[in-house]
């Protein structure tokens, strides 16, 4: 009787734990679509060398076309994914455009990285057995 009772806490807590995971996603599906726009932004070898770039700090289109050894016109798409993504912002000064990171942008990765490595640790806790 004692392991039924255990096994009847155990459910209950799992679907606990489900409805909470669930509310929780609920609650994040609002920035599914940023996340889509951030690592769709990240998985592709230029951008990551654009942002490796900016890390030293803000820097002319003309700039990055030279040390990357690309056409401005194929860097600015490049740079426009990374914009709408909200990676990088743009100042125009005259006829150039500069670039730098949004310290920010990397603050929100960071934040949705914890969440998926909190809510994996949950969920792995949440299928032992006892």
């Amino acid at each position: 009787m004692r392991c039924d009772a255990l096994e009847s806490v155990r459910r209950f807590l799992t679907h606990q734990y489900s409805l909470l995971y669930f509310l929780v996603m609920v609650a994040g599906a609002l920035s599914t679509k940023k996340a889509v726009a951030l690592f769709h932004a990240l998985s592709d070898e230029t951008r990551l060398a654009l942002l490796d770039r900016l890390k030293d700090g803000e820097q002319c289109v003309c700039e990055l076309t030279d040390a990357m050894k690309s056409g401005q016109s194929r860097l600015s798409f490049h740079l426009k994914v990374l914009k709408d993504a909200g990676l990088v912002e743009d100042r125009r000064d005259g006829r150039w455009m500069y670039y730098s990171l949004r310290t920010q942008a990397i603050e929100e990765l960071e934040d949705l990285v914890d969440f998926l490595k909190k809510a994996a640790k949950a969920a792995s806790l949440a299928r032992r057995c006892c």
